[in-house]
């Protein structure tokens, strides 16, 4: 049982879980869970993790075929005075697996070792559930996405490229 799903057990989240055998040869781990579970794109979202000009570090959760807007995210972080920065970029990969626990291609935006400031793209309030990676490869976790909101004290926000 991975970090994710004990909180969720914890939280009394109404979730559900997806299981699939990851392919190590996937281009990218996202389009895989949406090939294997035979959903949509719109409602599986990936897990990002960006540090700030400052150091800080913070998450992003997207759509995995769209891409994160750099600038968009850091004015988001700002202006809801999450963290004070101007300009964010990918986090270092060992960074990412240290401070979250998790691997890359399962890091879950749920049970992360230590919880970050967190912006959800606003197209997931479009969805009545979406698709998060459950802490490992090949495994989702499907949730409301206000439910999401409320356990990660994440706000709604564009941060996707037009």
């Amino acid at each position: 049982m991975t970090p994710a799903i004990k909180l969720a057990k914890q939280q009394s989240l109404d979730y559900k879980l997806h299981e699939y055998t990851h392919d190590s040869a996937a281009a990218s781990f996202g389009l895989e869970a949406v090939e294997k579970l035979g959903i949509t794109a719109e409602r599986v979202f990936k897990t990002l993790v960006v540090t700030t000009d400052a150091g800080a570090l913070a998450v992003a959760i997207l759509p995995v075929d769209q891409t994160l807007n750099f600038k968009k995210m850091a004015k988001a972080l700002s202006s809801n005075k999450m963290l004070a920065c101007k300009k964010v970029q990918m986090a270092e990969p060992k960074l990412v697996e240290r401070s979250t626990g998790y691997v890359l291609g399962g890091v879950s935006p749920l049970g992360q070792k230590k919880r970050l400031p967190t912006l959800i793209h606003a197209a997931a309030q479009q969805q009545a559930t979406i698709y998060v990676s459950g802490g490992r490869r090949g495994l989702e976790i499907e949730l409301p996405p206000e439910q999401l909101a409320t356990t990660l004290n994440a706000r709604f926000v564009d941060i996707i490229d037009d």
